[in-house]
């Protein structure tokens, strides 16, 4: 029987650390929490429609969204799992307006959790997949008191480790402390993750597209020939299939397992794009790059981009090395053409 059968997230955690004398061990009890967290929140997830846990809680979160009870109950969760362990010196999640801070009776770690509790909760009551990201950077602030909002907006190289949870057909666990990426399925009878992805590596070249299409005419004029590109049928591995699942953790994760680009851009109603900066583009970057892929705003690396706001937002090209070099190329001689006219 294959060894992925029996490794455990807990024990790859472990091994992980053993690869590192250095390590006190902190960062692997920092992810042992998280994962009970994700379980939990994987529970409810799948007997939502048994329980009166749908719907609206009556209130918009920091970017009027309309916040639905299960992305409360997600982003309760995650505070509470993690609050108390003594790793964190600071928390900041998507469904908050600030920075969360370690209750004062609980010791202070070194540190820093974000995490988007409940991505693409739009579509919970359709029954379609959503996901949980997260993103743990080091402690920036000096001394052993809280954390501070400097500690939160830190470019997303300097990530220590971050990853995500589909909640669909089965719940996977995808993360990585920078050296290569694992997906783990979750065996729902021991209540255990389990190893099912070692090492996960997005192919060079992808034949798949994803992007929501029905804001093509607010796109930028590069973007609306690049697409127009892929579905020509007079070229070698064209046209690409278009797959949109409107849940980003749900997209990038098809891309990063088939290869491909995964597209949200800037356009002229969202000139910043949509896409949170340092709860979704930021973690999602980091797995994509350790898994030999790409991520930019079009121009520049998304994990270089320094932050300024903690719900900064940012347009994001994410996926296969040369299918997002390609976007960037159209990207770039358009806006050429446009400055030379």
């Amino acid at each position: 029987m294959s060894k992925a059968r029996f490794m455990t997230l807990e024990r790859h955690i472990i091994e992980g650390e053993r690869m590192h004398p250095e390590a006190t061990g902190e960062l692997s009890r920092l992810l042992s929490d998280l994962a009970i967290a994700l379980k939990i929140i994987s529970l409810e997830v799948n007997k939502a429609g048994l329980v009166d846990i749908l719907g609206y809680v009556g209130t918009e979160n920091v970017h009027g969204e309309s916040v639905r009870k299960l992305d409360m109950y997600a982003h309760e969760m995650m505070f509470k799992a993690m609050d108390h362990g003594g790793h964190l010196c600071i928390m900041a999640s998507e469904e908050e307006e600030d920075i969360i801070h370690i209750p004062s009776d609980y010791e202070i770690g070194r540190y820093v959790l974000l995490f988007d509790p409940l991505d693409g909760s739009s579509n919970i009551d359709a029954n379609v997949s959503i996901g949980t990201i997260f993103s743990i950077y080091r402690r920036m602030s000096e001394g052993g008191g809280p954390g501070t909002l400097a500690d939160c907006l830190q470019q997303g190289y300097k990530q220590v480790a971050a990853g995500y949870v589909v909640y669909g057909s089965s719940t996977i666990l995808v993360y990585s402390a920078g050296h290569g990426v694992a997906g783990f399925t979750l065996d729902p009878s021991i209540g255990e993750f389990i190893l099912s992805h070692p090492d996960i590596r997005i192919p060079h070249r992808g034949h798949i597209y994803s992007i929501n299409e029905g804001n093509y005419k607010y796109w930028h004029p590069g973007l609306k020939r690049y697409i127009k590109y892929l579905q020509e049928e007079d070229k070698e591995g064209h046209p690409y299939s278009s797959r949109y699942v409107g849940s980003m953790v749900a997209d990038v994760h098809r891309t990063l397992l088939y290869g491909g680009v995964f597209m949200y851009p800037a356009d002229s109603r969202s000139p910043k794009g949509k896409l949170r900066l340092m709860y979704e583009c930021n973690p999602v970057a980091f797995i994509t790059e350790a898994a030999g892929g790409r991520a930019t705003d079009g121009k520049q690396r998304i994990l270089e981009i320094v932050p300024e706001h903690l719900h900064e937002r940012s347009p994001i090209f994410i996926g296969s090395i040369e299918d997002v070099l390609e976007v960037e190329r159209f990207l770039r001689e358009a806006e050429e053409e446009l400055q030379g006219s």
